[in-house]
Parts: C-alpha cells; structure tokens; sequence
C-alpha cells in the first residue's frame, strides 16, 4: 500500500524535472546567442553540446522505460567501444587536439563505468547482475591499459560509490553529498587560478595540473574579470589567450568548465552551467527508479563534473550526449518498480552484492 502511494506520488509530480529542463536548456542556448551577438564568436559548439544533452536525455528516458537492463548495458559497450577508438580522434569533437581526447577517453570509460553498474542493480538475476560488475571493474583495468591512471582511479571510486549505496535510505543525503563534492572540486580549481590557496599547496597542485594548464586558468578568470556579465563570447578563449596563443600544446580550450563559461559567456553562463547540473540532480531526487540505480548515475556524473573541471571533456559531443543518456535511464519510468518522489529508496540490501525488491 504505501510502495503504491510513493509510485504515484513520483508519477504525479514527474513533470516538474522535465519541465525545468525545458526552461534550463532553453535558457543555455538563448544566453549563448545573447553572449555572442555583436561579435566574432561561434555559439554552435554550446548549441551542439545542449542539443546532444538533451537528445541523450530522451534516448534514456526512452530506452531505460524499455529496456531497463539491456539499454544501460549496451551504452557500456558502445562508451567502451567510442573510448577505443577516441585514442585517434573522438567523433563530434569540438576540440581537435590530442590532449583533449585523452580527457574524453576518461569521460566515456567513466559514463560507461556508471551505465554497467546501473544495469547490475536495474537487473534482479544475481548472475547476470555479478557479470555486469565484472564487467564494470573490466572498465576501470581498461582505462589504465589505455594510459589514463585518473580514470581508472574515477571508474572504481563509482563502483564502490555504487556498492555504497545499497545501503542508503534516504537519496537526498547521497544527492547533497554529490553536490558538496562538485562544489570541491570546483570551488578547487578556481582558487588555484585565482592564488587563493596556501604556497605549498599551490606548488603541489600545480605540479600535478602542469603549470601551463594553471596559466590557461589564469587568463580565464581574467577574461571573466573584465567580461563579467556577458562573457567574451562563445568559442572566442583561444584567440583572447596570451597562454593559448604562444603555446603549442594549446587547443584554445581553458580545461575547465567552469572557467571556460566564466570567460566567454559571464557569469550568467556559470549559473547556467550550475543550473543544468542542478537539474539532473532533481531529476534524480524526483525519479521513480530505485536510489541505488539513482545515485550510482549520480556519482558517474559527478566524477564526469570533476573532469570537466579539470580537463575539456564537455567540449566532445558523445561525452555530452552520453551524460544525457545516463541521466535519462535513471529517471525513466520503468514498468513496475516503484519509487519515491521524495528521495527515499526502495532497494533493500540482500547478501553479496544486494538484492533489489519491489513491492
């Protein structure tokens, strides 16, 4: 009785996250219009990226009601099949150079690392369920074949956030944790750019992060400083960089989200950025699917936002549309499992890896 009440409380209020995307995404592509109007700038690379985001999302809520197992199974192999290949060039890019395609390799084992484990608590046969975490943990060894240490470490911190979640009642706590993380990691890279951390601090990153990365930073809050509101125009950070200029390793991106939106469309186009980020996260407060299912796709894409925000991953088409995809499987309405609007789970841990009940 009260698993039913929750299913139709979720199904009642399930358009309010569609209707939010509608207005974020919308206001993304209008501001990157505004930002670049009057100039020589190019806003087909943020039109392209929130066209992507928004395709991916449908395909999911699509595929996820369908196929609820095979569907995020298959975005696994076709992530991990696109990452192989990335090594050559990653289809759709809107960054040519090879230092960002190692970023969109780590991006796309990392959204395929996230697809797997969905799958594994989506399925209720404890085999199939126990090859897709091999399957998952395959990803993690394939990143570091592929030379990406960083993913590697990404792609097991997901799985076991994965595991972690089995035993998690209230999906609003693992929700804010997600968010404090992001916040982190965010709030990290802007204080390196802006020399507000302690001198041995700052050595320490910057020699993880290589100076010149640091530089790009630089001039990306700078550029914000004196474009504050509209930016200095979508697409335009490559030519207005002294760094990016007179570096041969540059690919006229700052390697950083936020950053990149400080510096070509204002501050307006971080909270945008924020807000769409903000939105997959209510769509996962108000899903209908089960927590572990929710935060599991929760966490990949937070580990997808900690790259972002130190690398170019966002710039590539398939990372976009493969985080919208995720997003959309783990809020789509699938037959049968009942969920809550209000963010309280409904797996039950069982022995091993866990076994999902629905009432």
């Amino acid at each position: 009785m009260a698993a039913s009440a929750d299913g139709a409380s979720a199904r009642a209020g399930g358009s309010a996250p569609d209707v939010v995307g509608v207005l974020v995404l919308s206001s993304c592509a209008v501001w990157s219009l505004v930002s670049a109007a009057g100039r020589e700038a190019r806003p087909e690379g943020v039109l392209l990226a929130v066209l992507a985001l928004a395709a991916g999302y449908a395909w999911g809520r699509i595929c996820g009601t369908l196929l609820p197992v095979v569907a995020p199974a298959a975005a696994a192999l076709a992530a991990l099949g696109l990452a192989i290949a990335s090594r050559h060039g990653v289809p759709g890019a809107t960054s040519n150079h090879a230092v960002g395609h190692t970023g969109a390799t780590a991006a796309l084992l990392v959204l395929a690392t996230g697809a797997a484990c969905c799958a594994s608590w989506a399925t209720r046969s404890a085999p199939l369920r126990l090859a897709l975490r091999l399957f998952a943990l395959a990803l993690a060894v394939a990143a570091l074949l592929l030379g990406s240490v960083a993913a590697c470490a990404v792609a097991l911190g997901v799985q076991l956030c994965s595991l972690a979640a089995a035993r998690m009642r209230r999906r609003l706590v693992g929700l804010a944790g997600l968010v404090l993380a992001t916040g982190l990691v965010v709030g990290g890279s802007w204080a390196v750019a802006a020399h507000a951390l302690p001198d041995g601090l700052s050595v320490s990153l910057e020699g993880q992060l290589t100076q010149n990365r640091v530089l790009l930073w630089q001039d990306a809050l700078g550029l914000a400083k004196d474009h504050p509101v509209l930016g200095a125009g979508p697409d335009r950070f490559g030519e207005l960089s002294p760094t990016a200029q007179r570096s041969l390793s540059a690919d006229s991106k700052p390697h950083s989200a936020a950053l990149q939106q400080a510096a070509e469309q204002g501050i307006v186009g971080v909270g945008l950025l924020a807000g769409a980020f903000g939105w997959i996260l209510y769509g996962f407060w108000r899903s209908p699917r089960s927590t572990p299912v929710v935060l599991t796709a929760g966490a990949a894409l937070t580990a997808l936002a900690a790259l972002a925000s130190v690398g170019n991953a966002l710039s590539f088409t398939p990372v976009t549309a493969g985080a919208g995809l995720l997003a959309g499987l783990a809020t789509a309405r699938m037959p049968g499992e009942s969920g809550n609007s209000g963010g309280e789970g409904a797996a039950e841990t069982g022995s091993g890896l866990g076994r999902l009940s629905s009432r």
